[in-house]
């Protein structure tokens, strides 16, 4: 018996376990678009004037819940690297948490409103492992041949 079997479907999770990184990559993709897309949307709000109207862009903040959830649910099936994959997504997300009160202060001090370079590195590095992770069948014959 399973201590998570009540509360997550393991035999689903184990029967898509081959899919979860390339899901992941996916999520970490969409995340960095829809990253800059807010940015933008960001800057048009800021430009109209009040601080009250930057909020949060609905698509990334779907994917940011979207990759956590994944991530967890890598967690499950491959816990090095789900452990791994797993810290990286929530610092891409107090990164982001944090990017987005200072895109408020930016704003209602009328000042330029700035990249969100923080959550554009981390979610760069996650960006690195995810394709590692579902993607080292590319870099496996050397990899196996150094280590």
């Amino acid at each position: 018996m399973q201590p998570l079997q009540f509360l997550v479907p393991l035999d689903p999770l184990v029967a898509a376990e081959s899919i979860i990184p390339f899901v992941v990559l996916a999520l970490v993709v969409a995340n960095m678009v829809t990253r800059l897309l807010a940015h933008r949307t960001h800057v048009r709000q800021a430009e109209e004037g009040d601080d009250e109207l930057v909020s949060r862009y609905t698509p990334h903040t779907v994917t940011t819940v979207l990759l956590i959830l994944t991530s967890f649910a890598f967690l499950i099936v491959a816990p090095h690297g789900g452990m791994v994959m797993s810290v990286l997504v929530l610092g891409v997300f107090l990164a982001d948490f944090f990017e987005f009160e200072s895109r408020k202060v930016e704003a209602r001090n009328e000042m330029t409103i700035e990249r969100p370079k923080a959550a554009l590195t981390a979610s760069f590095v996650a960006l690195l492992y995810a394709g590692f992770q579902s993607l080292f069948f590319v870099v496996e014959p050397i990899w196996t041949a150094i280590i």
